[in-house]
């Protein structure tokens, strides 16, 4: 039971808030979609309703991701979150088509809005809750990226970082930032639609914010479709690696090195060039303390090192930066 308790504690801190947040605001929300008849409010609580049931799976998934390497899983369990992530993208999909297929209906065949009262309230209480898990999602992109910002340079820090943040704090960081941007599009839709003889706005913005959740199941599924078939780690990443290999003073140089991201852990594979002169003992007692150097840094949860003697030439080039988003 406490190793359950553990694992838990792990688990992705943003998700689980956003399951909470969004559990409350969907029953909320679809109170006063039924009661007002407002595309825009269907296409809110549908979006809301898809960011629970995700936010419910990639909690899950962080927590089983955790797990410490077996015999039978020698690599660990981190690429069981893009799992979970592939599975709420399914759920988002389907239900961004169903809001879509709503804003058309709702164009062609206007309805008119009542509950202006219930409406409003229900999205001024989805602003702050989806703003509040927002922070909270931008805080856990700064923390797992170990990138210091507060204040207003925590939203610029997030959009730099976010493609380092683990798969489930950046699930969390686009279905909140979609769902703040579709909270105030669908507040000023109701309030157009309502007092002005523009009726057809509520589909439309219903049909925004449809595709808004399919850019989300877009941009979360190619990220962990890159995520499972494994993807080299980012530059920052193999730079701080090669400083502490470089740190010691026998090694002269790194002859080959491999660093594979799985969820948010690293795995390194790397020959390093040791000075010539030194005895067996002395090179492995140099290779275990470099080995347990790398380990004790944040996230890198395997290290495979090999040891040769100095070739006399410069076989390590550091990378150059991609001009790719950075996919995990």
């Amino acid at each position: 039971m406490i190793k359950v308790w553990d694992l838990i504690q792990k688990g992705n801190t943003s998700s689980f808030y956003a399951a909470l947040g969004n559990i409350a605001l969907v029953i909320l929300k679809g109170t006063a979609a039924t009661l007002s008849g407002s595309g825009a409010m269907f296409a809110e609580a549908m979006h809301t309703g898809a960011d629970a049931i995700n936010q419910i799976f990639v909690f899950v998934g962080s927590i089983l991701a955790e797990r410490k390497p077996t015999p039978r899983f020698p690599t660990g369990f981190g690429r069981l979150i893009n799992v979970f992530c592939m599975g709420a993208v399914i759920i988002v999909t389907i239900m961004a088509y169903e809001t879509i297929l709503e804003g058309i209906h709702l164009i062609q065949h206007p309805v008119p809005i009542s509950n202006l009262g219930l409406i409003i309230f229900s999205l001024g209480t989805s602003m702050a809750i989806d703003g509040f898990v927002l922070f909270k999602a931008m805080r856990e992109i700064s923390r797992e990226t170990r990138s210091e910002a507060k204040g207003f340079s925590l939203i610029l820090n997030a959009l730099k970082n976010v493609g380092r943040a683990s798969p489930a704090t950046r699930l969390v960081f686009y279905e909140d930032l979609v769902a703040t941007f579709g909270a105030v599009l669908a507040l000023g839709a109701v309030l157009v639609t309502r007092f002005t003889t523009i009726k057809t706005l509520d589909g439309f913005a219903a049909i925004i914010i449809g595709l808004l959740m399919g850019w989300v199941a877009y941009r979360v599924g190619y990220d962990n479709m890159v995520g499972l078939i494994g993807v080299s780690a980012p530059k920052e990443v193999e730079d701080k690696v090669c400083e502490i290999i470089l740190s010691a003073s026998e090694v002269t140089d790194i002859n080959k090195m491999r660093i594979l991201q799985e969820g948010r852990f690293y795995h390194v594979e790397s020959y390093i060039e040791l000075r010539s002169g030194l005895t067996l003992a002395t090179a492995d007692s140099i290779k275990a303390r470099i080995r347990d150097q790398l380990l004790a840094y944040q996230d890198i949860t395997d290290v495979t090192l090999g040891i040769i003697e100095d070739t006399g030439e410069k076989d390590w080039r550091p990378t150059e930066p991609s001009t790719e988003p950075k996919k995990s």
